[in-house]
Parts: C-alpha cells; structure tokens; sequence
C-alpha cells in the first residue's frame, strides 16, 4: 500500500517516540520572528544551552515593525526593544537574519518561499499560527509556542502527536471574478472552524493542479483557520521551477538529485486518506466573512445568516453573538455594507501576484471618499518587484498608501490598527475580535480584488460588478 506525503516525511523525520506516545520529531528548517523568540532565546541562557544547528534558522522581522517608516529607533518603544533583542540574539548565536537593512525583510511566510529556503519534503516550524503556508511546497510545516520555539533552537527536533490526513479535492475551473482566497474560505466555511482537529490537509485535485505557487501558499495558509495541524499540496513541476535559481535552492548536480527525491516525496497513486472531501470548483462563489471567526462565511451575494436560522442552542448563540459584534442585521444583504477602511497585505495575499491583480483593476480609478486604504507588500523584495513594475503609483493614484513590508494591519502588533468599531474589508486571515487593534474594531475577510472593490465603492461589494468581470 502507498503512503501520503505526510507519512513519508513524519517516517523520515522521525527521532524516535516518547513516553507519552508522541513523535520526536527532526525540524529541518526553523523560522523566527521578533515576537515569539526573545524569551526562547532567554530560556536558552537560563538553561546554558547554545542553538544546536545555526545554519537552520532563519529569522527576519515582521510582526512588529512599523511600515509607514521603519526609522530606527521607531517610536513604539516595545518594538523598537524586540527589534534589538533580535538583533542582539542573532549576533550572538549565528543564526541568518534578514533585518530591515538587508533588502530581503518581510513577513516570515513570504521570505522562505522567495529565498527558496522552504522546500517538498522538508519539516519546517515557526512561531507562528500561519506557517502552514509552506505546506504549499510539500513540506510539513507547523506553528508552534514559544517554549516549542525553544526546543528547537537547542535541539533541532521537538514533540509532535501524529495527525490523520483528510484529502480535500477541489475540481474544475473557477468561475471568473473567484480566486483562491474564496477557496479558502469556502473550505472552511464548509468543514468548520474546529473541522480540521487532529489532522493533516492535502489539497489536491484539477484546481491545485492548476493553481500557482502564489494561490497554493494562500490556501495552505488558511488551513490552520479549518482547524487542521497543516495543510499541504504535493509538489510538481510548477514546485520546482519556482525553486529553481533561489538563493538557498540547491545548485547544478546537486539540483537534479534534489528534483527526483522531491518527486518521490509526493502521495502515492495507490494511498488511503482518513477522510476525503470532494468540491466543485464551480459551486464556488466570491466570498466574505460575517461574523468573528473565518468559517462564519458567505457568498458576498448572500444575506447574513439570522438567529432563527441557527439549527443548534450553540449556533444561535453564536450567531447572536457574532451579529452583535459585527453589528449586522440577520437576513440582511452583506453586499451594501459600509467599510471605513481597506487593506490589501498579509502572510495570506501580499504577494505579488496579488498587487498585479489588484492593479489590473483600480488603474484610473478612486478609493471612495472617507475610505483609508492601504496595501503593504509582503517583503523588501515584493516592495521592489511591484515598483519596477509601476504597481506601486497604480495603488498610489487610486488612493492608496503604499507600505514597506510588514504584517501591517493584519494583526494588532504595530501602529496600523483600527480605531472604535470602524469596519475594515481585508485580505487577511483572521477576523476575530479586536484582530485588528480595536476591541470594537470589526473585520470582513476577502480576496485582495474584493478589498479593491470595497475600496472603489465604500461599501461590501461583488467584484464581478464594480469591475464588469464576465463569465
């Protein structure tokens, strides 16, 4: 009987098993940031202990830092501390760091894929929820604590229960004015928040197939919102030309050896899964978040969802709660309601390919009057890219603020934050309460081009209208 990916790699990456039953498992590739590190580091000179494997660890500075100017010292004087604690951290123990001055800064889950350093059939960890983004490479990526954060520091390995995999197959095309954002989204919407507990997700199927590396990292980065573990797509041949020629890809003879054990590494054909989920492509619409967490979803041509729809006690009091907070009306349309604030970034869509496709559409056109409007590119070489490109003066003359790279608003960890209860159309992974810097601050998750068109119309808005997407 063939094996998954996941068990080749889990097998492969095995230490041992620990009394508890748990797998010790070999980490090959760690990344840090500056939030979740400074006490690992610190547990570490508590302990005596050094980093077992330098050249493993990568860190960059993301969560934190500021983007609308990254002047040293920044203003916050908590970010401008962990700034130097990382700086100080990575001096002493030899780690690679790329800081703000190295040209190759941005979010954790941009840097390792541009850098080639994440790679199929490689376990990677990170403290941080959305590592599961490299999953869409073929590796086995988790985010961890931080006391995890140190385990791996001082011994490259750390304590892992096995998972069950569920196989979700997405096929068929999309219908236009859909993007992989919407698949996202309605993955989760249809398994559930908590759906993915105690498993693995391999996504595959004619649509993965013929997805992009960019729309397979925005899926696999979700994952973790459907309650799984990791998510990952079995790498192909569009896996490897990525790769190829990246700073940390390997190199000439060592390139055609490092192709075949990738392709080996991949599901095999004759596999069982624990579960397998199977979903037209087509049936899926442009989608928005309602409520305060990612699988409270729906077509954006869809009315909320009321209380007296609710089939369970748990989901009415849920609903009710949700409604409350978002301060929407049950039954109501979601398309007409009024956004103050737009942002385009995140670990999830602040590729570039997301700026491009953005771009194709508000060119010569206006963010509505009262609406802020920001778009922040994944990392210093996004930021680059975009502006070789005119990306940047695209965004700009609409009525966007374009950012240096950075977590930005996706999270309430640096200056962009929301203010009082203002709405904020985003294109980022999570909407829970307060997510975005207000207690009362209400977030409406979507795709990047959806963001652009609640920008353009002040209000929740159908892409395929504002833009004249046909299909």
């Amino acid at each position: 009987m063939g094996k998954t990916l996941f068990a080749k790699v889990w097998e492969s990456h095995s230490v041992g098993t620990l009394a508890n039953g748990q797998t010790q498992l070999l980490i090959d590739t760690h990344l840090v940031h500056e939030v979740t590190s400074p006490q690992a580091f610190g547990m570490l000179r508590d302990l005596g202990l050094k980093v077992a494997y330098p050249h493993r660890t990568f860190a960059t500075v993301d969560h934190i830092v500021p983007t609308d100017s990254q002047v040293a010292p920044f203003a916050d004087p908590l970010a401008e501390e962990m700034i130097q604690e990382l700086n100080k951290n990575a001096k002493e123990t030899g780690i690679t760091y790329f800081n703000l001055a190295s040209g190759k800064q941005g979010i954790v889950h941009v840097v390792g894929p541009e850098q080639g350093i994440t790679q199929p059939g490689t376990t990677i960890a990170c403290g941080d929820s959305h590592t599961a983004t490299h999953g869409a490479f073929g590796a086995i990526a988790f985010g961890i604590g931080t006391t995890q954060v140190r385990d791996v520091l001082a011994t490259q390995t750390m304590a892992l229960s096995v998972m069950k995999v569920r196989r979700i197959n997405v096929d068929g095309q999309l219908k236009p004015g859909v993007y992989s954002k919407d698949v996202a989204l309605h993955i989760i919407r249809l398994l559930g928040a908590g759906g993915g507990k105690g498993y693995a997700y391999e996504y595959g199927g004619s649509l993965f197939d013929s997805f992009t590396m960019e729309e397979r990292m925005t899926v696999c980065n979700m994952a973790i919102e459907g309650g799984a573990r990791c998510g990952y797509v079995n790498p192909d041949e569009k896996t490897f030309e990525y790769l190829k020629g990246r700073p940390y890809s390997p190199k000439d003879a060592e390139w055609d050896k490092a192709v075949a054990q990738w392709r080996a590494v991949a599901s095999d054909k004759d596999c069982v899964y624990d579960d397998v989920v199977n979903i037209k492509a087509e049936d899926i619409p442009p989608t928005v978040t309602w409520g305060v967490s990612p699988d409270q979803a729906i077509a954006v041509t869809e009315n909320v969802p009321s209380v007296a729809d609710a089939k369970t006690a748990t989901q009415r009091e849920s609903t009710e709660e949700a409604l409350a907070y978002m301060k929407l009306q049950g039954g109501a349309p979601i398309k007409g309601t009024k956004i103050d604030v737009a942002f385009i970034g995140s670990c999830t869509n602040g590729r570039l390919s997301d700026f491009r496709e953005v771009a194709k559409f508000i060119k010569g056109r206006k963010v509505a009057a009262g609406v802020k409007a920001i778009a922040v590119p994944g990392s210093q070489i996004v930021d680059v890219l975009a502006k070789q490109e005119g990306i940047d003066k695209v965004f700009s003359e609409a009525g966007f603020e374009w950012r240096a790279a950075g977590c930005s608003m996706c999270l309430a960890m640096n200056p962009d934050k929301l203010i009082g209860d203002q709405l904020c159309a985003s294109s980022s992974n999570r909407n829970f309460k307060g997510r975005q810097g207000s207690t009362t601050g209400r977030t409406v998750l979507m795709s990047p081009v959806m963001v652009a068109a609640a920008a353009l119309t002040g209000s929740i808005a159908d892409a395929r209208e504002v833009f004249t997407i046909a299909g």
